[in-house]
């Protein structure tokens, strides 16, 4: 069904007003953390009310572009240099979508577990060993943490690839549905097994070795989705 015209005036008027203000920041050289104009004095420099600004602002906040800080103002968001951004408001998927996630990753990931094992990029490469070692640890202490440490590899895997873009596609998947991830976990009840692939993963990665760390990463994630198809049924 059509919007009515008003409420798809402003709602195009919202998103232009967002674009504007990503691009004030980008023309400033603002990175996160750096302070914005007020509310008040953004709707005087594009000539609209403050109840609309207030509108493209908060839908920016939402995608952690810009952050509020009560009683402090408005700052540059965790998420202002992201050029692949999740939507925060998705639903959560049911067991079938549960599979999908899983299936889509497993298309995603042994490439980039090969493309990590070409370049290996110092700080991603280090932040995969933390990841492990913090696993490793996990893993033996049962800590229900476990899950975010995971997925904290698998991050760091994409990044080591080098192309900013593809490791934000997967944060895009593995973050936004990270309650999802932390049920992938349960559902698969082997942590040891979970954990032992992963170091797989890692050695080829750490060895330099693209088809290896491509075909262990496709190993694992196929694993995972049988066990989920299996335990859900």
């Amino acid at each position: 069904m059509a919007q009515p015209p008003d409420v798809a005036k402003r709602a195009n008027l919202s998103n232009d007003l967002a674009r504007a203000i990503v691009r004030l920041v980008n023309d400033r050289g603002l990175q996160p953390g750096d302070p914005l104009d007020s509310m008040k004095v953004l709707a005087a420099r594009f000539e609209v009310a403050v109840p609309t600004m207030r509108e493209a602002m908060r839908r920016l906040e939402g995608l952690g572009v810009l952050e509020f800080r009560h009683g402090s103002g408005v700052y540059v968001g965790a998420n202002s240099g992201r050029r692949v951004l999740a939507n925060p408001l998705s639903p959560r998927p049911d067991s079938d979508q549960l599979v999908e996630l899983l299936e889509a990753r497993r298309q995603i990931e042994p490439q980039l577990a090969m493309l990590a094992a070409q370049v290996r990029e110092p700080v991603a490469m280090t932040w995969m060993e933390e990841a492990l070692e913090r696993s490793r640890r996990l893993v033996a202490e049962r800590d229900e943490a476990l899950w975010l440490s995971n997925l904290d590899f698998h991050r760091a895997v994409a990044a080591a690839g080098g192309n900013g873009v593809l490791a934000e596609v997967l944060d895009s998947i593995v973050l936004v549905h990270g309650e999802e991830q932390k049920e992938i976990l349960r559902l698969h009840g082997d942590a040891v097994d979970d954990y032992a692939e992963h170091a797989r993963i890692g050695a080829a990665v750490r060895d330099g070795d693209p088809e290896l760390a491509r075909d262990a990463a496709y190993t694992h994630l196929d694993h995972v989705v049988e066990v989920i198809r299996a335990r859900i049924g």
